[in-house]
């Protein structure tokens, strides 16, 4: 079942489902009060990048505060996306900026 589907600011769309989003939660349980913030930055990032170990990760990184992000980590494959992780971060990792705001 799907939890959500958005399109993003590269045209094209990122899903997850509910199960997905519960597996995630318990990773980064820090993220379970934030999904709005999460489709947030799939939909309108302040920045996005491809990741320099993977170049077929993009990370869509949303401003929460000053020195702080909630980063949507979705793979691109044929045309579709899907979220792999979210997390929050204080830093930007290194990577070519595909988008920004």
């Amino acid at each position: 079942m799907s939890k959500f589907e958005i399109l993003t600011p590269l045209n094209f769309t990122v899903r997850t489902s509910e199960e997905y989003w519960q597996k995630l939660i318990v990773k980064h349980p820090d993220i379970a009060d934030l999904e709005a913030e999460v489709r947030q930055a799939l939909n309108s990032p302040d920045e996005i990048r491809r990741s320099s170990r993977d170049p077929n990760l993009l990370l869509f990184y949303l401003t929460l505060k000053e020195k702080r992000w909630v980063v949507a980590v979705a793979r691109r494959l044929n045309g579709d996306g899907f979220l792999i992780t979210a997390y929050q971060t204080d830093a930007i990792k290194e990577g070519e900026t595909l988008w920004h705001k």
